[in-house]
């Protein structure tokens, strides 16, 4: 589906207008017209379970083609047909049964076309599609985002890991450190939580109004409605709750969205440092002809895709914040206040989508300013003396770290400086060339 300009102008939200394009891919499992088409599917392949436990006449092969073809063909004027029968019906569950029972009716399966729907509640199928729509976006869209997005970031450590740079905590400079091993505090960083949402399986249930099976059981006593029930959510490779209330508990749901909290906080980190070293000017922007950075400063090269990340992953977050507070409460056995909160998953995810391709966008624009990097790291040889106070420990020297403390705190020393105040030390002369020997270039530990 393609909006026309007309439409993205139109458009309230930005996900939908101003950045539309994208994350467009998301629309195939966020939509409207994807929600429909993944219930479509749940009530399909449970009809054809009915048959398979003999609820309803076997089928033959043409029939249960005619079935599973209902779903692979759920077209958007399908959908706009449910969606005319939502209008009527007000609920949007039943429209589908309707369309489904209205296209049936007009095959060889209208004498079990009743059975769409049997026994079931809304939200046996909608917590299903829920699961389906989370796992499909997360499978082929946001974890294939993230691994670019990692993997850059592991090629900005190869590229930089012997290249020497300060660090600095508490925004003061600090001991040197490489720019490299920065990048790869992100990367191990990222790679713990992509891991997860790899290995993540989520958990739906089929169990009827209350969660007890009750009109299954009563009409069909004899099956077992718990294996059922397992055996239908094994081909959608979900797991099963089997004990619930009308709604399968949101625990699944709610540590995969924290674990995208925790993924884009670690990438607002990133970004928020990159933003840093783009001001202190250890990056040069990639100047691209046409571009404009500031209405009124023509020199100006902003770090937009960093800044864009950074707002986009606020926005996701203090999202996820809200309804991973909200979910895990339903008053008794179900009320509705969740259900408008779900249908909110996919801007969630799109807002965090937006963010990884900001970042990555940023990173492809970007280069080290060595010359600065090293004039940096140089300027300043009291970023030594924590190896200085180690090394008279070390050598036993009493009061080691007083003595440089009282020399050197909250003063700057240049290369003469330093070596000065390693010739006046109580050590020997073996000991002070070891010492003189240290440059900040040369002390950058294990990266």
């Amino acid at each position: 589906m393609k909006q026309s300009s007309s439409n993205i102008l139109l458009s309230l939200s930005p996900i939908d207008g101003r950045y539309r394009e994208e994350i467009k891919e998301l629309s195939n499992y966020f939509s409207e017209y994807a929600y429909f088409k993944y219930r479509i599917l749940i009530e399909i392949k449970y009809l054809l379970k009915l048959s398979e436990v003999k609820i309803t006449r076997k089928l033959n092969k043409k029939e249960e083609l005619i079935i599973k073809n209902v779903a692979d063909n759920f077209s958007l004027r399908d959908a706009e047909r449910t969606k005319k029968i939502e209008e009527k019906t007000k609920h949007d569950v039943k429209a589908i049964e309707y369309f489904l029972k209205q296209t049936l009716d007009k095959t060889s399966l209208k004498d079990i076309s009743h059975f769409i729907h049997f026994g079931l509640t809304s939200e046996d199928i909608n917590n299903i599609a829920l699961r389906l729509m989370l796992k499909d976006a997360n499978e082929n869209v946001i974890l294939s985002e993230l691994k670019k997005l990692n993997q850059i970031i592991l090629n900005e450590y190869s590229k930089y890991k012997k290249l020497p740079m300060l660090a600095r905590t508490h925004g003061k400079p600090a001991v040197p450190t490489t720019l490299g091993k920065e990048f790869l505090v992100f990367y191990k960083r990222l790679e713990i939580e992509i891991k997860i949402l790899e290995k993540l399986i989520f958990r739906g249930k089929l169990n009827g109004a209350v969660g007890n099976y009750n009109a299954l059981y009563f009409s069909n006593p004899k099956i077992n409605w718990k294996k059922f029930s397992k055996d239908l959510l094994t081909q959608f490779n979900l797991n099963t709750s089997l004990v619930t209330t009308q709604i399968a508990p949101y625990e699944d749901i709610i540590y995969f969205f924290q674990t995208i909290q925790r993924i884009n906080g670690i990438i607002l980190d990133f970004n928020q440092d990159m933003w840093r070293y783009i001001s202190d000017g250890y990056f040069i922007q990639v100047n691209i002809k046409n571009e404009i950075g500031s209405s009124t400063m023509p020199q100006k090269i902003n770090p937009i895709n960093f800044e864009n990340s950074e707002g986009n992953i606020i926005i996701a977050n203090s999202l996820i914040d809200g309804f991973t507070n909200k979910l895990p409460v339903s008053r008794l056995q179900r009320d509705l206040s969740g259900s408008t909160i779900s249908r909110n998953f996919g801007v969630t995810l799109a807002h965090s989508l937006l963010a990884y391709k900001n970042t990555i966008n940023g990173l492809s624009r970007i280069k080290a300013n060595e010359e600065k990097i090293s004039e940096d790291l140089n300027s300043d040889y009291s970023i030594l003396t924590e190896a200085v106070q180690i090394y008279l420990k070390k050598e036993s020297i009493q009061n080691g770290y007083e003595l440089i403390k009282k020399l050197t705190r909250g003063k700057n020393l240049d290369k003469n400086e330093f070596q000065k105040l390693i010739n006046s030390l109580p050590i020997d002369k073996k000991q002070k060339v070891e010492l003189l020997n240290l440059t900040p270039k040369n002390y950058s530990g294990v990266t």
